[in-house]
């Protein structure tokens, strides 16, 4: 098991708890830093947390982030920045798991965060005990304990740990709502009760998302790698139901971990509702007939490219029978790319695929510089084998995970 720790008091007390959590040779610990550039301080914040991690016979890896551009939100764009590091870190090691230390503070910060939001069920339950991201699972076994327990638990065993400066800097939206959230502690608006109501709200979700996988198994299918739903069904959906299965395919098909906005989600399902398509987070919602068709927007698959055999659009992996070795030279040219217009000028029997002409524009094909070689979505295989990463099954297994 991984364990993020940057040297907070949260996560270094984190990290001793682990040492203590199991029985002996139950678990082997490995410990993460990430240093994100910012601060003077943090290269001593991470040796900190180094010599802690090899008094406790932990193997340490401090990451470092040279990525920030100073455009945008600067806490956003480390905190994705640290998530994807460690993801990366973790998988070279066969890690699957990774424990960071939030605290029931941290819950009640980022429910009060989200409530200025309007969110809805899915942002009021705030940071899941349990989530996937980047093929790494996060947990966060410190949701139900506060930074209070955990410092006094610190002081008890005689453990240092670092203050971050930027905790105190109300530039910074959760600073600002850890001080409001001192002053709406009168009214019983505490770290506690706030983080219960996002575990209530997480229970809520769970229903909302079983109710929604059933619902998809009974109206929804995927077809050549595209999600294909009962338009008339749909309509008649409750609004939260809609927006859930139509949220998982788009984040499905276009590969993202990050949810489109509410309002462009609503948007879209109004649209939908009145017969028109969307476009949407790298995808395409069309009213194709009886049914609703969502699929990868051109503009977007048509920047990649790969060569036979390589993932394409994180997605597909395009493959040929074997060949000899005097065949397989004249594979040398061949790339990857989306079939496009121009392909689909020569593939005559696109239609018989039942497809819609938008959907097959963003499929892959196989190219040698503007001959077109082979379109297996369209109906023109001569051969090959279009093959998702992941099988159908893990579209209507991602509506229980989201």
């Amino acid at each position: 098991m991984g364990v993020a720790v940057s040297g907070g008091g949260d996560s270094v007390a984190l990290l001793h708890i682990l040492t203590r959590a199991f029985p002996a040779g139950t678990i082997e610990l490995q410990a993460v830093t990430v240093n994100h550039g910012l601060r003077p301080e943090a290269l001593q914040e991470a040796e900190t947390v180094a010599a802690l991690a090899e008094r406790l016979d932990i193997p340490h890896v401090t990451l470092t982030w040279e990525g920030w551009d100073r455009q945008g939100n600067l806490q956003a764009a480390a905190r994705d920045a640290r998530y994807r590091l460690i993801a990366d870190w973790a998988r070279e090691r066969r890690i699957t798991q990774v424990a960071l230390g939030h605290t029931a503070d941290d819950q009640a910060e980022t429910v009060l965060m989200r409530l200025a939001r309007a969110s809805g069920v899915n942002g009021l339950a705030a940071m899941p005990v349990r989530r996937t991201m980047h093929g790494v699972t996060l947990l966060r076994p410190m949701l139900g304990v506060s930074r209070a327990q955990l410092r006094d638990y610190l002081r008890r065993n005689g453990i240092s740990w670092c203050e971050d400066p930027s905790n105190e800097d109300s530039r910074f939206e959760r600073v600002q709502a850890r001080r409001i959230l001192e002053q709406l502690e009168p009214l019983g608006l505490t770290a506690r009760s706030l983080a219960a109501v996002a575990s209530h709200m997480a229970e809520a979700r769970e229903a909302l998302d079983w109710h929604t996988f059933l619902t998809a198994r009974d109206i929804a299918a995927v077809d050549g790698g595209d999600v294909v739903v009962d338009l008339r069904r749909f309509r008649t959906l409750p609004r939260e139901i809609a927006r859930r299965l139509l949220l998982c395919a788009v984040m499905w098909i276009g590969r993202t971990d990050y949810p489109p906005r509410r309002a462009a989600m609503t948007e879209a399902i109004d649209a939908l509702r009145h017969g028109r398509g969307a476009t949407l987070a790298g995808c395409r919602i069309l009213v194709a007939g009886s049914s609703i068709w969502i699929c990868r927007e051109y503009a977007f698959a048509r920047a990649q490219s790969a060569a036979p055999g390589e993932l394409w659009d994180g997605r597909w992996r395009l493959t040929a029978p074997a060949v000899t070795a005097a065949g397989a030279a004249d594979r040398d040219d061949l790339v990857i790319g989306t079939l496009g217009r121009t392909g689909l000028g020569q593939t005559p029997g696109w239609r018989e695929t039942g497809r819609p002409y938008a959907a097959l524009m963003a499929s892959p094909a196989v190219w040698r510089g503007e001959e077109l070689v082979a379109a297996p979505l369209a109906g023109m295989a001569n051969g090959w084998h279009a093959n998702l990463q992941e099988s159908p099954e893990a579209f209507f297994a991602a509506l229980l995970s989201n």
